[in-house]
């Protein structure tokens, strides 16, 4: 009787797991589908712009005005107090990274070891924790 009940619910488990991996294969042609439509309307829509005189003027302007721009950056820059600032902020954005990358590292054995999805942080708010799953094509040359 037992063993009915445990191939039952393998059955089961099996036909929602052969249901949703059918629903993802869905969901990526769906994705596919519509990013090439969005490809090609997104070519008719640059197009429009790509043939309107006074669109391409405005353009011709805004590229003219960003070259100054970052002709006027690049000057400032070469103060030493600007580059050792900009450094500066360079190296902290790298280090919150690292950090972050760490803090997702120690959530998921948080997570693993107390069974809990949220933590309470020192300022008294609590954060739930959350991960989000992507699908990114495999390097055909990649074969295990």
């Amino acid at each position: 009787m037992d063993d009915q009940i445990e191939n039952k619910n393998n059955d089961s488990q099996a036909s929602v797991l052969l249901n949703l991996e059918q629903l993802i294969k869905n969901h990526i042609s769906s994705i596919d589908k519509t990013s090439e439509e969005l490809k090609k309307q997104k070519g008719m829509l640059d197009d429009i712009f790509a043939n309107d005189s006074t669109y391409k003027q405005h353009s011709e302007q805004a590229r003219e005005a960003a070259k100054i721009k970052a002709a006027t950056k690049a000057q400032i820059m070469k103060q030493p107090q600007v580059t050792e600032l900009s450094e500066k902020v360079k190296n902290m954005r790298q280090e919150v990274k690292e950090m972050q990358g760490a803090l997702s590292d120690y959530l998921k054995e948080y997570q693993r070891m107390s069974g809990v999805n949220e933590i309470e942080g020192e300022d008294g708010e609590v954060r739930e924790i959350v991960y989000t799953a992507k699908l990114v094509k495999r390097n055909s040359n990649f074969r295990p």
